[in-house]
């Protein structure tokens, strides 16, 4: 299994997953940008994916995984007894794909133009933020009361809530209005697999 990868974006959540598993990945570094190239070899990156991005997960039958929400299932349901996924047909497995879906269309997708097309300008900057402040509230209520998403245990849509929500600290957004999502996104950090996940990601 190889995770194409590139520091602090989105790929850092199907990393999180790999770790939590304890699975055997081979990472592979991705420049980004107009003419995105994998590092290692200087291939162009459009050959495994076409549109440029990360992350993929190239499975070990060949298979090539885009896009994270696809990933991160795929990864808890090789190990359900890690329990990073509710089982299939249960209502905790619904309020995942919730999760899952609302962390990928409300949040990732406000933050990303902001944060990675400063082409686009500060109007554009001004309404991610308002938008922004709206959805962390809502964040913020579900964490009043638990540790995780799902209740106290950690799953996939922790590791992909704290990937998104960590841009905060680059674009300078202070936490103070969500205390209960401060304490989550600490929680959450002190995890070994996110320790470990930064540590190869930032090794040469």
């Amino acid at each position: 299994m190889k995770l194409y990868f590139t520091p602090g974006t989105c790929s850092f959540a199907p990393h999180i997953a790999i770790r939590e598993l304890g699975l055997d990945a081979e990472l592979r570094r991705v420049r980004i940008g107009a003419d995105p190239v994998v590092v290692a070899d200087g291939r162009d990156f459009r050959q495994i994916n076409p549109l440029g991005y990360v992350p993929v997960l190239e499975l070990d039958d060949g298979r090539v995984l885009t896009e994270g929400v696809a990933m991160l299932l795929h990864l808890a349901d090789l190990k359900p007894e890690a329990g990073l996924a509710p089982a299939v047909g249960t209502p905790e497995r619904d309020e995942l794909h919730r999760w899952l879906n609302f962390i990928s269309s409300e949040l990732h997708k406000t933050f990303s133009p902001w944060l990675f097309h400063p082409e686009y300008g500060q109007q554009a900057a001004d309404v991610a933020r308002e938008r922004l402040a709206k959805r962390l509230a809502v964040v913020e209520r579900h964490l009043a009361d638990r540790d995780y998403l799902l209740g106290e245990r950690f799953s996939v849509a922790d590791a992909y809530l704290f990937t998104i929500v960590d841009w905060t600290r680059p674009l300078k957004i202070a936490l103070d209005p969500y205390p209960a999502l401060a304490a989550y996104l600490e929680r959450v950090r002190a995890r070994d697999s996110v320790a470990e996940a930064l540590r190869r990601e930032k090794a040469p």
